[in-house]
């Protein structure tokens, strides 16, 4: 296999050919050659179509083989069917780069003939993208190698998208939005070249100050989350996931041909690299040009300054819904803002300069905030007035913005009122001015800066080792497996535990009644007993657990009425036995697990426990491998988590232990490729220790598939 050509020859191409460029104006192959040679492509181009002649002034070939040597990409514009016999002649000519516009592949079904060609092109060190796209832009080159508007703003902002039509119509929008794109790469079903490739390239790049990625199914989902991990520690990193409710992701995976997974685990993940994911692709734009131009903040101290108390009250709520703190220091806010603030106004967060004031008002409430020392972000808000002077306001607006721009203070506005108003800000907007007619819209994009800023902040901390077992996980599980059972029964999950050293409740296996009574009596009333059977996953459903048992009397009765109730929920059923466990003082139940994503492979899960947890759902999770920190922002996030701080009286719980629990659940499916799904419900925590009281763990069954029942 050949060695795979540098990605720098995708976004900075010397040499670019157009297999499938038509004369025919009307088609796709006539659009992507027009839009290269009107786009001032700075390289040679080279037009292939069987009828050769000459298209846009461009001398035509009439063969793929007769293109010169090397070229750096080949877009393929030809129907679905010819396209493997086109990537074959691209390798006789050393092509490195295929865009492939064609359809006609996974996207419908036709997953082999996809297979095929990738493999042939890597074999011959080609890497394609695609196919199914609408192109790529490299503004480096005047590169607009898509079908999409023939005029693209060329600036900071790179996108990355699944969706061709999409990405075709974010061309435009990008235009109205007055939004410059650094780079435009459509995936499509990437066969080949997915997010993790682009982001090696787009994250080093000087030109993308802002990369924003629309995905509608994610592939390749354990690299991506490294990668990412990365770019956001460069630059920020916008994100866009369709598919989040269920016919959603139903209608994502038909139209690309890959997994669109579990939203919550998706926007789990995201956080923890520190990905902005946006709610509206408005959102991701404000986002995007906001944060391609706008300077980090040196601190949390945010400002309001506002003519309008109702707005200010409203920008205080977004503040909190998007989390970006406001100063408070009454002091030096009084000092700060009492020249600029009539006797009665308000030198409090928001700042409230009344109905009454003037443009000279707001140049003193804006300069004493760039100036000042404490204060490192500003909202300035203006609701429309009679008597204001809007020119003079608007003129005054341009000036600060470019002082806060130079001072390296975020500054913010948002305008409400009419139709001149409205005039004010498009204009405005178009000079690059962060002013918005909505002040949750501009809200929103501070607190996108400052959750960038945060994660920019945060040190990493490596995940740490514990001593697990593995040899004995392992014997467990392939005895296990020899037995064709792709799942573990009680005493064999409990094994587990011990071995990935987590407590777990003292127990047996009683094979006859006898044994049960000697088996309680050591490990103490009162009791609780299971049965163990390999045709019973669901225990509790057939009536085979029995709680609390104080005595002889009750441990016998239980024992009876646990084999019957077993026998008549499944007469074939084989019965290994009876488990008696001691019964576990009462804590907070919690559940911990973890899980091979399809999309994302080994993830951890922490929520409410117990009965009601699938009623409650309040669970949060993460990709694993990852820190102690992560882990307790991850419990954080759970509705539950402050019953582990102790609530009326009670004492706080051993948080740490539940850490310790996760990690290692964590690590055990991380390192045991036969593992599939731990899951521990209820994991009991007390003041001092935890312990795993129901374990259930399922293996991968042998044709690759796993069992997630």
């Amino acid at each position: 296999m050949t060695d795979p050509p540098d990605i720098t020859y995708l976004f900075e191409p010397r040499s670019v050919a157009v297999v499938g460029a038509s004369h025919d104006e009307s088609k796709v192959g006539y659009k992507v050659l027009e839009n290269i040679v009107k786009g001032g492509f700075t390289g040679d181009v080279y037009p292939v179509n069987p009828k050769g002649g000459e298209i846009l002034g461009l001398p035509v070939f009439e063969r793929v083989e007769d293109l010169p040597e090397g070229v750096d990409i080949a877009f393929i514009i030809i129907p679905g069917k010819y396209v493997f016999e086109a990537v074959k002649s691209c390798a006789e000519r050393k092509a490195k780069f295929l865009p492939i516009i064609s359809s006609g592949f996974s996207e419908v079904g036709n997953i082999e003939e996809e297979h095929k060609m990738v493999e042939y092109a890597r074999e011959h060190g080609m890497r394609i993208l695609g196919p199914n796209i609408f192109g790529i832009y490299s503004a480096g080159v005047s590169l607009n190698g898509t079908f999409g508007p023939p005029h693209i703003l060329k600036g900071n902002v790179a996108i990355v998208t699944q969706s061709g039509a999409l990405g075709g119509s974010m061309i435009g929008k990008t235009a109205v939005e007055n939004i410059g794109l650094s780079t435009m790469v459509s995936v499509g079903n990437k066969a080949d070249i997915g997010e993790p490739d682009l982001l090696r390239y787009l994250m080093k790049s000087d030109t993308a100050r802002v990369i924003f990625m629309y995905i509608e199914g994610v592939k390749e989902g354990e690299e991506l989350i490294t990668v990412l991990s990365e770019a956001t520690r460069v630059k920020p990193v916008i994100v866009i996931k369709s598919g989040r409710s269920k016919r959603g992701a139903m209608a994502a995976a038909s139209h690309t041909g890959s997994l669109a997974g579990q939203d919550e685990v998706f926007d789990a993940i995201m956080k923890q690299c520190g990905v902005l994911r946006a709610e509206s692709l408005q959102e991701a734009f404000n986002w995007c040009k906001f944060l391609a131009s706008a300077p980090l903040p040196k601190g949390n101290a945010t400002v309001i300054v506002t003519n309008g108390g109702g707005l200010g009250v409203m920008a205080t709520d977004a503040c909190e819904k998007y989390d970006v703190s406001l100063y408070d220091d009454t002091e030096i806010l009084r000092e700060a803002f009492s020249d600029a603030t009539p006797d009665f106004g308000s030198t409090k967060n928001p700042v409230d300069i009344t109905g009454q004031a003037t443009p000279q008002h707001y140049e003193s409430a804006l300069r004493a905030a760039l100036d000042h020392e404490s204060i490192d972000s500003i909202i300035a808000l203006y609701c429309e007035t009679a008597v204001f002077d809007l020119e003079a306001f608007v003129e005054l607006m341009r000036q600060y913005h470019q002082k806060a721009l130079q001072v390296g203070k975020p500054l913010l506005f948002s305008l409400l009122g009419g139709g001149r108003i409205e005039e004010c800000i498009r204009s405005l907007k178009n000079e690059g001015v962060p002013v918005y007619a909505d002040v949750y819209e501009c809200v929103s994009c501070l607190g996108a800066l400052y959750q960038y800023y945060h994660h920019s902040l945060a040190e990493e901390e490596l995940p740490e080792e514990y001593d697990i077992d593995y040899s004995t996980i392992n014997t467990v599980v392939e005895k296990a497996t020899a037995e064709n059972r792709y799942f573990l029964l009680s005493h064999e999950a409990q094994a587990i535990m011990e071995a990935a050293r987590i407590p777990t409740p003292q127990s047996y296996i009683a094979r006859t009644l006898d044994q049960a009574v000697a088996f309680a009596e050591k490990v103490g009333y009162p009791v609780v007993m299971k049965v163990v059977s390999r045709d019973i996953i669901h225990k509790s459903d057939a009536g085979g657990v029995a709680l609390d048992l104080e005595n002889k009397e009750e441990l016998m009765d239980a024992y009876q009425a646990i084999l019957y109730n077993s026998r008549q929920y499944n007469p074939h059923a084989r019965i290994d036995g009876i488990e008696v466990a001691e019964m576990v003082e009462k804590g907070t139940e919690t559940i911990v697990g973890a899980r091979i994503d399809q999309a994302f492979g080994p993830v951890v899960m922490f929520g409410l426990g117990g009965i009601y947890v699938e009623v409650m759902k309040d669970v949060s999770f993460r990709a694993f491998p990852l820190n102690r920190e992560e882990v307790l922002t991850m419990m954080k996030e759970t509705r539950s988590y402050p019953l582990l701080l102790g609530v009326r009286g009670e004492e706080k719980k051993d948080i740490e232990s539940v850490q310790d629990a996760i990690m290692k659940v964590g690590a055990v499916i991380h390192n045991c490729a036969l593992i599939t799904d731990i899951e521990v419900n209820p994991l009991v925590v007390y003041e001092r220790g935890v312990k795993a009281v129901d374990v259930r763990i399922l293996l991968k069954r042998e044709k690759g598939g796993d069992i997630n029942e």
